[in-house]
């Protein structure tokens, strides 16, 4: 092949690898456009049903391979695709357009910034932030489902974010501790079901589980984390653990008043 050819054949492929030239601006453009287009159709007033769509098919990479891969494909993508519906779930829940326009920043922010990364710490902030949106659209979406849809979602919400949490520390146990996160995070929904508080008081989009899940798994979160690179020392642990035990009684005990006041 003469020289010339070689170079231009060398330039081109430089120019469409993911790593260099023009491919990364296009793979960022894709990115801008996903939370863009929830946005516009989030603002048309047609529903929940077509910006889900549109995320859904975005994760048409996970079907394009066998079929027995697909179940592998979906729980890796798990936290994703709950971030993303439950963006969708927050820009349909306001009538404010700033404040959809802030979603989708915060949505676009995700994809470009936080979801591409894949060191560890990165990988815990993933699931840290798929668990809390995930629960906070489950009840702003779904506030009268049925108890036992309600222990479900919230039981997969919980074992997808563990086991993102856990896969990337490549820890052997990674499937029995996401199984026990949810099995953990849907029996504290059964319990707390029976009376349902969120916050604020109108139309809250925190609601008691998911503060109290949010307070315990960050913290058992935090001491994985410390404890895997050797730094967590046992004054670290205690307080870690103190802060942990304050903020549940505190929940439990604005439980026990909201039912007192709710029964008187």
């Amino acid at each position: 092949m003469p020289p010339l050819q070689t170079k231009f054949r060398d330039k081109v492929v430089r120019r469409i690898k993911p790593a260099s030239g023009i491919a990364p601006l296009i793979h960022v453009l894709f990115r801008i456009a996903l939370p863009l287009a929830v946005f516009v159709l989030s603002s048309l007033s047609i529903g929940i049903w077509l910006p889900l769509l549109v995320v859904f098919l975005s994760k048409w990479r996970i079907f394009a391979v066998r079929a027995r891969f697909w179940a592998a494909n979906l729980r890796a993508n798990g936290v994703d695709i709950m971030v993303g519906t439950a963006f969708v779930i927050f820009m349909a829940q306001t009538d404010s357009l700033g404040l959809r326009f802030g979603w989708a920043v915060l949505y676009a922010l995700w994809l470009i910034f936080i979801k591409p990364r894949s060191n560890i710490a990165a990988i815990s902030l993933q699931s840290a932030i798929g668990q809390l949106s995930g629960l906070m659209a489950l009840f702003i979406a779904w506030p009268n489902g049925p108890i036992l849809g309600l222990v479900l979602a919230t039981g997969l919400i919980c074992y997808l974010s563990a086991r993102h949490f856990f896969d990337s520390y490549n820890e052997p146990y990674a499937k029995m501790l996401s199984y026990l996160w949810g099995y953990f995070g849907a029996a504290l929904m059964w319990i707390l079901s029976h009376l349902l508080v969120v916050y604020p008081k109108q139309d809250g989009i925190l609601a008691q589980p998911t503060l109290f899940l949010s307070v315990i798994g960050y913290t058992l979160g935090a001491v994985y984390y410390l404890e895997h690179f050797d730094k967590l020392s046992v004054t670290v642990k205690r307080e870690l653990l103190y802060l942990c035990a304050g903020a549940v009684v505190i929940l439990v005990i604005s439980l026990y008043y909201e039912g007192t006041h709710l029964i008187s």
